[in-house]
């Protein structure tokens, strides 16, 4: 007698395989009814400042570095990238015209840190890397973010670029200061993030978030980034996932523990973004306003990546190559462009 559940799953390998291009079925991945399934190491992380980061990562890697360190590394690029104005230097500022920052670390020892509504430092990341490190806390926030961070060495600098001032200026001339929905090539213009994951040759995953958070927000206002299981989650038995966009809807659902937990009850890394993400469709009212995507990584090597709204696109790192791949999507077209 055939075995009903080996039944299904050839059949789910079968479709699987059918719709995928030739020149992904010709890249030596394994193809499994839960995916592509990847040789490691692999980086993978939001946007495409994410081409960038996903390097230094892998770098890093190749030069013998940990996997913490690794994904602290790739995401101090962008954080250094003045024209970036969604994370770190060139951020957008608040109402008040101040850059705060917001980041989070996360290591396959299930240690984690993270800094919010921090002022003057250029990588936020690496003081939620010491908070992590060197304290017995999870999350340092505002001046008492900013005077660790100056008693362990780092130095105050001037964040505000004048492109990103200009920019600002120009959002509070309008009249409706509602965040865009982040698509396609306009995705930094308000709001944004990068979150990266990493799994090495060992197989150990960490993961780090940082941004500049929402453009023109009220002051003191703090996103889902810097906050473990919202913005940024590592399981080293199972995966690990991150969120970019409107950070509101993320903190309601806790998206990137629940992609986690999701995958630890049998769903695939995109099953558990698709599911995730479908939560917030029916739990947050407002959610057509904006933009969230999902990113998760399995300890096995697979891959998931989702969205609300299209447009959301992410960095991969695999096999060799790095390249920016377009993820799926709840609805097919902007919900209000």
């Amino acid at each position: 007698m055939i075995n009903r559940r080996k039944f299904l799953e050839s059949a789910a390998a079968l479709g699987l395989i059918g719709a995928l291009p030739s020149k992904v079925l010709k890249a030596g991945n394994k193809i499994t009814n839960r995916g592509i399934k990847y040789k490691l190491p692999i980086v993978i992380s939001t946007w495409s400042h994410g081409l960038e980061a996903n390097a230094e990562s892998v770098r890093v890697l190749n030069e013998g570095g940990g996997i913490v360190d690794a994904v602290e590394k790739g995401v101090m690029i962008p954080e250094s990238d003045p024209n970036n104005h969604s994370v770190g230097l060139g951020g957008f500022p608040d109402i008040t015209g101040k850059v705060t920052l917001d980041a989070s670390i996360m290591g396959p020892d299930g240690n984690a840190g993270g800094v919010c509504f921090l002022e003057n430092i250029v990588h936020p990341i690496s003081v939620a890397r010491k908070v992590m490190d060197e304290t017995p806390h999870v999350l340092l926030s505002g001046s008492g973010a900013l005077k660790f961070a100056l008693d362990n060495g780092f130095e105050e600098e001037n964040l505000l670029t004048e492109k990103a001032l200009q920019g600002w200026k120009k959002m509070l001339e309008r009249e409706n200061r509602t965040p865009e929905i982040n698509w396609e090539e306009k995705h930094n213009e308000l709001h944004d993030t990068i979150g990266l994951l990493a799994i090495n040759e060992e197989s150990d995953i960490a993961g780090a978030c940082t941004t500049s958070g929402l453009a023109a927000k009220m002051r003191g206002r703090v996103g889902d980034s810097p906050i473990i299981g919202a913005g940024l989650y590592v399981d080293n038995e199972i995966g690990a996932a991150t969120a970019t966009g409107m950070g509101e809807l993320v903190l309601k659902t806790l998206g990137s523990f629940l992609v986690v937990e999701l995958m630890r009850n049998g769903a695939s890394p995109q099953q558990a973004c698709e599911q995730a993400v479908k939560r917030i469709v029916d739990k947050v009212a407002d959610h057509k306003k904006y933009q969230i995507g999902l990113l998760a990584l399995s300890k096995k090597g697979e891959i998931g990546a989702y969205s609300i709204q299209p447009g959301f696109n992410y960095a991969l790192y695999a096999e060799g190559k790095n390249q920016l791949l377009n993820a799926g999507s709840f609805y097919k077209t902007t919900t209000n462009k």
